[in-house]
């Protein structure tokens, strides 16, 4: 079934995915800046791209819904 609302938006480009990132893992100057962190979260479009890194889940959540797209989360 392929039917169009025309009050939602277009699913197209619009998810991004939200996993994880072991503060170990990161570059030292990046490590340096996250103090007592060891967990931070990433946000990535669709393609992959690195979009945004913020401090926790909910805020990664947070910052997509603020900028109309669907966050999933990814392991």
């Amino acid at each position: 079934m392929d039917v169009k609302y025309p009050h939602l938006p277009e699913a197209e480009n619009r998810i991004v995915y939200v996993r994880p990132v072991a503060v170990a893992g990161l570059p030292g100057a990046l490590r340096a800046q996250l103090g007592e962190m060891t967990t931070v979260y990433s946000v990535h479009g669709e393609n992959g791209e690195q979009l945004a890194l913020v401090a926790n889940r909910e805020l990664a959540f947070a910052l997509a819904r603020q900028h109309d797209m669907a966050p999933v989360s990814v392991h």
